[in-house]
C-alpha cells in the first residue's frame, strides 16, 4: 500500500485525460482543472492522441470494444507519454479507465481481444497494472489535501452552504475500485466525502444531502428525457431542502444534466428551483483568488454570478 507521503508525491505531476465532455459541454470543468493546477503548482501532462473511452454508448453495443478503447487511452500514457498515474476528472472515463484495469486484469478474453485490437492499430497493447487511473478528487484529496487547502484559502467560502453531488458513477460498482472502502485515508462508495473534506477546508459548509450518489438519468436524456427531468429535479428539490445554496458537482455529464433539466423541469412541469450548480473545482478555484472567468463560470447554464459577488467571492 502507498502511503500518503509516497503518493503525495507521485501525483504531483500526471498524465491527464480530459475526455470528449470537458472539450465540449464540461469546458468549465477543463478550464478550471487546468487553473487550479497552475495556481498551486501540480503538473498536468494531456495524455497525447486520446481517444474516447467508450463512454456510456459503446459499452452498450460491445463491451469488450469499450475495453480497447479505454485501454488503449492508458497505452497511449504509459508507452507515449512515460507517466504511470493517469487523472480523469470526468466520472464516466474515471469508470471506463477502472473497468478496463478490472477487466484487463480478470477476463482473459478481454485482454485477448485489447491485444488483437491493439496490434492491428498498431500501437502496444496496455497491459493490467501498469497504470494507475485517479480521479480529480483522489488527486487533490493526496497532494494538497485539508491542510494545504486551509493554508492557502483562509476560509474564503465560509458561509456558503453546499450540498455534493457525486453521481452514480464515480463509486459503482464497487468491485472496480478495490481502493477505496479501505478504512481511514480511503474513500467511501457507500458514503464518499473527498468533495466534502476539501471544501470543508476552504471554509465551506457542507449540508446534509442524501441524494449525493443518486442517478441523475444521464444515460436516458435523449430517450426519456421525462425520466431524467424528474430524477434530476429529485435531485435539486432535495439540496434545496437541506439548506444548500449551491450544489458541487465532480462529472460534466451530472453537471449539465443538472443544469438544463433544472431548466426543463420549470418549462415542462412547472418546478421552479433556484440552486446554483457548480463544479467543485471551480468553487475551489474561487477561494484561492481565481476570477470567474478564468474559471469557465461564464460557460455554466447555471448564472451563479450573483451569489458569487454576494458571498465576496471575486
Amino acid at each position: 500500500m502507498v502511503d500518503v507521503t509516497d503518493k503525495a508525491k507521485k501525483y504531483r505531476s500526471v498524465g491527464y485525460y480530459p475526455g470528449c465532455a470537458l472539450e465540449g459541454t464540461g469546458n468549465g470543468y477543463d478550464v478550471s482543472t487546468r487553473a487550479i493546477a497552475k495556481k498551486l503548482g501540480l503538473g498536468l501532462r494531456e495524455v497525447s492522441n486520446w481517444n474516447c473511452c467508450g463512454a456510456m454508448e459503446v459499452k452498450n453495443v460491445d463491451p469488450k470494444i469499450q475495453t480497447y478503447l479505454s485501454a488503449r487511452v492508458l497505452s497511449q500514457a504509459v508507452n507515449e507519454d512515460r507517466v504511470d498515474v493517469v487523472m480523469a476528472p470526468c466520472n464516466g472515463c474515471y469508470h471506463n479507465l477502472k473497468k478496463a484495469e478490472h477487466d484487463l486484469a480478470h477476463d482473459p478474453k478481454s485482454v485477448e481481444v485489447v491485444e488483437k485490437l491493439s496490434t492491428k492499430a498498431g500501437h502496444k497493447a496496455y497491459k493490467a497494472g501498469e497504470a494507475e487511473t485517479i480521479h480529480a478528487l483522489d488527486w487533490l484529496k493526496a497532494t494538497v489535501g485539508e491542510d494545504g487547502l486551509r493554508e492557502r484559502t483562509k476560509g474564503k467560502l465560509a458561509g456558503l452552504k453546499i450540498a455534493n453531488y457525486y453521481g452514480c458513477m464515480y463509486v459503482r460498482p464497487r468491485h472496480i475500485f478495490p481502493e477505496k472502502d479501505q478504512g481511514p485515508g480511503s474513500e467511501s462508495t457507500s458514503q464518499p466525502h473527498f468533495m466534502d473534506d476539501l471544501l470543508a477546508a476552504a471554509g465551506a459548509e457542507n449540508v446534509s444531502f442524501p441524494l449525493k450518489t443518486a442517478c441523475c438519468g444521464g444515460a436516458h436524456t435523449l430517450s426519456d428525457s421525462d425520466t431524467s427531468t424528474k430524477l434530476v429535479l429529485n435531485i435539486l428539490q432535495a439540496a434545496e431542502a437541506s439548506g444548500a445554496e449551491v450544489i458541487a458537482t465532480e462529472c460534466p455529464t451530472c453537471h449539465t444534466g443538472l443544469e438544463m433539466h433544472q431548466v426543463r423541469a420549470e418549462k415542462r412541469f412547472g418546478k421552479k428551483t433556484n440552486v446554483k450548480v457548480l463544479y467543485f473545482t471551480q468553487l475551489l478555484g474561487l477561494a484561492l483568488g481565481i476570477g470567474p472567468r478564468a474559471l469557465g463560470i461564464h460557460t455554466n447554464i447555471s448564472d451563479s454570478m450573483d451569489l458569487i459577488i454576494e458571498k465576496r467571492l471575486t
